[in-house]
């Protein structure tokens, strides 16, 4: 068996078209959306994430508007910034990029996000809506994008054992609670790094969503025949003539499973993508 690809570049960009008549409507009576990304230091990936944050936001007609904090800032100078956005009634996302430097208090940050306006999903209210069954608010990006995945395979996921590696409140335990939603009805594992024999828990799975952040954690002859692979870890390793990007699962899995993801060009592209449905969906609820 060769799997079949879920190519996340292009479900973004039909994705991305959706969203560009949305936003079309919404200058036309009003205002286009207005996202504001914030982000504290020099990391340089957290740069890279937050360009491509504005060239979607570019490419469907949102407005983005960008604030740099130097690596020195104090928590209270980042405070005073995020309460300032909150009482802004122009502003309809606010996403303070992660990793923050380690004296901030990252988890509390968060909460400070109203959260109507928080696009990355992840405000306590936000991911508690997940628990009491409502999936219309902000929902969090990387496993929101992942559910549009597999609805993306017209496979039905009804009944199916699936198991998530990972249990961080970004992806792993929201992405478990999604899967576990009434009307999607997965049998749900959540496994992470104490988990006892995990190949064997892998081998059961129809759908395998490792989101560790490990380089080939995942063997490929731990993948069930007729699986479905979501890969959302993206690690540099080195190689031949420099470095590679890889995920978390081998990438000799595609030779057992059904469908997988591309590592890239599989959930990080479709992470911006349900940033930017997020901030529409802000916008909208804000201007109606």
């Amino acid at each position: 068996m060769v799997a079949r690809i879920i190519d996340g570049k292009r479900l973004g960009a039909e994705i991305e078209e959706e969203l560009k008549s949305r936003v079309s409507r919404m200058v036309s009576s009003s205002r286009a959306p207005h996202l504001v990304v914030v982000i504290v230091g020099d990391d340089p990936a957290s740069h890279v994430y937050v360009r491509n944050k504005e060239r979607a936001c570019k490419r469907i007609g949102i407005r983005s508007t960008r604030y740099d904090l130097p690596g020195d800032s104090v928590q209270d100078d980042l405070v005073s910034l995020i309460q300032e956005l909150n009482d802004d009634q122009d502003v309809d996302g606010i996403l303070v990029q992660s990793p923050l430097p380690s004296s901030f208090d990252e988890i509390g940050i968060t909460e400070m996000i109203r959260p109507d306006k928080d696009v990355d999903g992840f405000h306590p209210i936000n991911l508690g809506r997940i628990v009491t069954g409502k999936t219309d608010g902000m929902l969090p990006c990387t496993p929101s994008g992942i559910m549009r995945m597999l609805e993306s395979t017209g496979e039905s996921l009804a009944g199916k054992k699936a198991l998530v590696i990972g249990r961080s409140r970004i992806v792993g335990m929201p992405a478990a609670l999604l899967l576990a939603q009434r009307g999607i009805d997965a049998t749900v594992t959540i496994a992470h790094s104490r988990s006892k024999e995990l190949e064997l828990l892998c081998r059961d799975s129809d759908v395998l969503i490792a989101a560790v952040g490990r380089p080939g954690m995942v063997p490929r002859e731990w993948v069930k025949d007729g699986a479905i692979v979501i890969d959302v870890g993206i690690n540099r390793v080195k190689s031949e003539g420099g470095s590679k990007l890889i995920g978390d699962v081998d990438e000799g899995a595609s030779e057992y499973a059904k469908w997988i993801t591309p590592v890239p060009g599989g959930v990080g592209p479709m992470t911006i993508s349900m940033l930017m449905t997020n901030t529409v969906r802000a916008a909208e609820s804000r201007l109606c």
